[in-house]
């Protein structure tokens, strides 16, 4: 239950109570907010309603706001309605609600914080490295961020496809072709000396080279290029995706659809001709010149007349090119007809996470969409920033081009698929990540990921402890509300306050793409429940277990339950274990 959106509609039921319903006429009260306020000590929810429904009430907040109050004090969950400042007001809820909260989070269990099915069709295409080595670091964030977006998204409601677009149609895949051949050539035994600039020096290729050779022996040595380069071009995408098949699963990533952008451009143009002469027949799509780049031209710009998409007229800067003065297509028009693919597979929504160098390719993304969907189809960009790897205070650098460069799998196998995931979130995806290997394996308040997974393992413990003197673990899920009415510490209706926040929690994250909101989250759950146990140590009234009141400690065990459950569905939506004990 999300009692934000519970109390949302009270307090707009209290609004109709009061305002007479002429006056209601016409008043928008989706602007009507309830949140935690930002200092507990003021209460427990706090609603903005006075505040937007005042001018268009003709009224002035504070006296809507006392009108307001009166009207929710009434309301047998609430315990006081306090107006505070312009016309805010904070609501404080009976001890008996959150009880009864605590009973929900028990009897739902893993569901809990589940929103209800939507029909919300989105796909979510994240990743999409080219296919020309392993993935390496810069790779992860994305990875996993996108993942755990499409978990939110998922967990909230949505129908979520997992999707990876294959770029496997560029100038790119050339010179991995031609990498390649000279690994076959190394493979035969000739000598290749230093792998000559413009080509891929990894040793990742020698294996490839290898499986051409006992594939093919020596009967492509001596073909020209235009003859070898498409059965080499075939057999390198083929073992660069395998490896970055396994990369991601070691991650813990498994997409739905791996979407080859070779698919568009089948004979004759296949999709790309057919979404441009779509585009062309509602007038977005003309032959014309576009200005001169500002600042110094470069030496290669010329005025020349090219297909263009009319994309100011959909929010972008610039009209875009779609087809080249040779003829070819852009990688522009095949990102235009990969989006209408998409639409035509009837997505609805569309979440691309990209890297921050792409920045600039959000507003015709956002231009891409409205051409082809119109307001039938939306679209999210998701930018991840750079990731810094520090080793013993060094920074360790990585260049794809040199062979020289980290892998994901390096990283994953060094320090673990669960504290990688966890601090890939450690921060808004648009913000730069430090990426400490000595801080994210040491056991500390200060590695997030361990202090959340100990929350977990801790609440495992208490229940063995509860064990090892004597009691008896209850149904959890048939706990009855005289079963937990001993709990009235404020620390302990402290943290069913905190658990109350992880419906809306989930649907806020996922509604903005945020998954860094999770683990921010789950570190101040941990944080919490920490606090609550180390209280115990100095007042032995408050330990969870405790042989000489059952009756305590039964209510007790049930609130370690409910941050159990959270905790563990938490880092499930992470991608992370939650751990029964810690090693």
């Amino acid at each position: 239950m999300n009692i934000f959106a519970d109390f949302e509609n009270r307090v707009k039921t209290a609004v109709e109570a009061i305002v007479p319903s002429e006056e209601m006429a016409g008043v928008d009260l989706s602007r009507i907010t309830v949140e935690p306020p930002r200092d507990a000590a003021h209460g427990d929810l706090a609603t903005n309603a006075a505040m937007v429904l005042a001018k268009p009430l003709g009224r002035k907040p504070r006296d809507l706001a006392s009108a307001l109050a009166d009207r929710l004090a009434a309301d047998p969950d609430v315990a006081a309605a306090e107006v505070a400042g312009p016309g805010f007001i904070n609501l404080r809820l009976a001890p008996a609600f959150w009880i009864a909260h605590l009973l929900a989070v028990l009897s739902e269990g893993p569901a809990y914080g589940r929103g209800p099915r939507t029909g919300r069709k989105i796909n979510v295409e994240y990743v999409s490295a080219n296919p020309t080595g392993p993935m390496h670091v810069g790779h992860t964030r994305g990875a996993v961020v996108g993942d755990v977006i499409a978990a939110l998204l998922d967990f909230a409601g949505a129908d979520v496809t997992k999707e990876y677009y294959i770029n496997d149609a560029g100038e790119q895949i050339t010179v991995l072709a031609r990498s390649v051949f000279l690994r076959y050539r190394e493979a035969l035994g000739e000598t290749i000396g230093e792998i000559p600039a413009g080509l891929y020096p990894g040793d990742y290729l020698k294996p490839v080279g290898e499986a051409l050779k006992a594939e093919f022996g020596d009967r492509l040595a001596s073909l020209p290029e235009e003859e070898w380069l498409p059965p080499v071009r075939d057999r390198a995408i083929a073992a660069m995706m395998e490896m970055i098949r396994a990369d991601l699963k070691l991650l813990g990533v498994e997409q739905d659809v791996f979407f080859s952008e070779r698919t568009l451009h089948a004979a004759g143009g296949g999709k790309i001709a057919e979404t441009i002469e779509a585009l062309r027949e509602r007038g977005f799509v003309y032959q014309g010149s576009l200005p001169p780049p500002k600042g110094q031209l470069p030496e290669d710009w010329e005025d020349r007349e090219q297909t263009l998409l009319r994309s100011t007229e959909v929010g972008d800067d610039q009209d875009r090119p779609l087809i080249k003065s040779n003829g070819a297509y852009t990688y522009f028009a095949a990102d235009v007809a990969y989006f209408r693919d998409k639409f035509e597979r009837g997505f609805q929504e569309m979440v691309y996470v990209l890297g921050a160098d792409h920045g600039g390719y959000v507003k015709r993304l956002e231009a891409v969409a409205r051409a082809v969907a119109g307001d039938k189809a939306t679209i999210d960009v998701v930018l991840c920033q750079l990731v810094k790897l520090y080793r013993n205070g060094e920074p360790v650098k990585m260049s794809k081009r040199s062979g020289d460069f980290v892998t994901l799998a390096d990283v994953v196998e060094e320090v673990g698929r669960d504290p990688v995931r966890f601090m890939m979130l450690y921060r808004k995806s648009d913000a730069p990540l430090d990426f400490d290997f000595q801080k994210v394996t040491e056991q500390s308040k200060d590695n997030p990921v361990f202090y959340v997974q100990y929350a977990h393992a801790r609440a495992a413990a208490i229940f063995r402890q509860a064990l090892e003197v004597g009691l008896e673990l209850p149904d959890f899920s048939a706990l009855a509300a005289e079963d937990l009415a001993g709990l009235s510490d404020e620390g302990e209706l402290a943290l069913v306050r905190k658990l109350a926040e992880f419906p809306r929690l989930i649907l806020a994250a996922a509604e903005a793409k945020e998954p860094h909101r999770l683990a921010f989250y789950l570190y101040d759950l941990a944080s919490a429940f920490h606090g609550q146990y180390n209280r115990g140590k100095d007042l032995p009234d408050l330990r969870f277990v405790n042989p000489d009141q059952p009756m305590m400690t039964r209510a007790r065990l049930g609130l370690v339950k409910a941050v159990a459950i959270v905790l563990a569905t938490g880092l499930d939506l992470i991608g992370a274990d939650a751990p029964e004990e810690m090693r």
